[in-house]
C-alpha cells in the first residue's frame, strides 16, 4: 500500500512519522465532545495523507526546519476530511477507507455539523500559523480561494450525474476545481511558508493542478478497476452514474445498440452487481480503460516537465519519490 511506503526508512517516511504524532496530539477538540468526535473518527481512519506531506514537502524544498510547516499541513488534512464529511453524504457513501463513513456511524445532521466545525477549524489553524502578518493573509486567501473552488467543482459533479451530455475538457475542469487545486494549495502554501518566492510557489501550484487531475483520473480507474482494500464499495461511481473520463469515452464510442442499453441502465441502481459488471465489460470493449490510462500518463509528465527547471537549484528527491508512488498504486 502507499501509506506503508511511505512509512519506511526515507526522508519522506520520517517527515510523515513526525507529523503523524503532531496530528494525534492536535487532533480538533472541544465542548459538547460529541461534535467533534466524529471529526477525530475519520481522521484517524488512515488515508495516504498526500496532503499534509505535500504542504511539509513544499516547505522542505526552501527551508530545514520542517515542523512549521505541521500546522499547515494538518489545517489541510482537515479540511480535506470535512469534503470527504459532506461529499459522502451526497453520494450515499457507506464506506470510507474501508469503515463506516461519518453519516452512517452517526446520522446525516451530525455529520453535517461536525464537517462545518472542521471547516473553522482548518480556518483557525491557519490564522494561527508562526509567520509574518502579510503571508498569513496570503496563506488565508489562497485557502479561501482554492476552498471556493472545491465547492464549485462539487457542484459541477453533482450537476454532470443529470446532464445527458458532458464534454471531456468540462470533466476536466470539474476535477481541477474539485479535487486539483487542493494539492495545489498544499504545495504552493507551503513553499510560501518555506520562503519561496512567488513565481517558484506558483510553478509548484501548477504542478500540483496536474498532479491533482491525474490522481482524480487513478481514481476513478481504481473505483472500477481497483482491489477491494481500496477503502471504498467498489463500482460506487458507476451506480451513481458519475460522468468519469471512462463513461464519457463510452459514451462517445459505444455504437448505437449499446448506448441504448447504457441509458436504461442510468435509470436503475439495482440489482448493483449487474449494473457494476455491465459498465465494466463495455469499458474494456471500447478501450475506454486504456485510453483514460493515457490520459492519466499525460498529466504526470506534464507536471513533471513544470518542475524541471526548479530541479536545478532544489533537492526534489522527497518530492519527486512522492510523486513517482502515486504514479504506482494498483489498478
Amino acid at each position: 500500500m502507499i501509506f506503508q511506503w511511505f512509512m519506511s526508512e526515507n526522508k519522506t517516511g520520517e517527515f510523515l512519522k513526525k507529523y503523524l504524532d503532531y496530528q494525534n496530539q492536535n487532533l480538533p477538540v472541544g465542548n459538547p465532545d460529541s461534535l467533534y468526535e466524529p471529526a477525530r473518527y475519520i481522521l484517524n481512519l488512515g488515508g495516504k495523507k498526500i496532503r499534509p506531506l505535500l504542504c511539509i514537502l513544499g516547505y522542505d524544498l526552501f527551508s530545514e526546519d520542517t515542523e512549521t510547516a505541521f500546522p499547515l499541513a494538518l489545517a489541510s488534512e482537515v479540511f480535506h476530511n470535512f469534503t470527504l464529511v459532506h461529499d459522502d453524504i451526497m453520494d450515499n457513501a457507506s464506506l470510507r477507507r474501508g469503515e463506516k463513513t461519518v453519516h452512517v456511524k452517526w446520522d446525516v445532521n451530525q455529520a453535517i455539523l461536525t464537517g462545518d466545525t472542521m471547516l473553522v477549524d482548518a480556518v483557525n489553524r491557519l490564522i494561527k500559523l508562526n509567520t509574518t502578518p502579510d503571508l498569513r493573509i496570503n496563506i488565508l486567501y489562497e485557502f479561501t480561494t482554492m476552498a471556493d473552488e472545491v465547492c464549485r467543482g462539487q457542484q459541477l459533479d453533482v450537476e454532470f450525474a443529470q446532464k445527458k451530455v458532458v464534454s471531456e475538457e468540462e470533466y476536466l475542469e470539474m476535477i481541477r476545481l474539485k479535487t486539483s487545486v487542493l494539492l495545489g494549495f498544499c504545495l504552493k502554501s507551503g513553499a510560501l511558508l518555506g520562503g519561496a518566492s512567488e513565481t517558484d510557489a506558483q510553478i509548484l501550484y501548477e504542478a500540483g493542478i496536474q498532479q491533482g487531475i491525474a490522481f482524480q483520473i487513478m481514481d476513478d480507474l481504481l473505483d472500477v478497476f481497483g482491489e477491494s482494500e481500496f477503502g471504498k464499495v467498489r463500482g460506487g461511481d458507476i451506480l451513481e452514474n458519475k460522468k468519469t473520463l471512462l463513461m464519457l469515452h463510452l459514451l462517445n464510442h459505444a455504437d448505437r445498440n449499446d448506448v441504448q442499453e447504457i441509458y436504461k441502465w442510468f435509470e436503475l441502481r439495482e440489482p448493483e452487481h449487474e449494473k457494476i459488471r455491465f459498465f465494466t465489460e463495455l469499458f474494456r470493449k471500447y478501450d475506454s480503460d486504456a485510453y483514460v490510462r493515457n490520459v492519466m500518463m499525460e498529466k504526470f509528465n506534464e507536471a513533471d516537465l513544470l518542475l524541471n527547471d526548479l530541479r536545478k537549484s532544489r533537492d526534489f528527491t522527497a518530492l519527486d519519490g512522492l510523486f513517482t508512488s502515486l504514479k504506482s498504486r494498483q489498478i
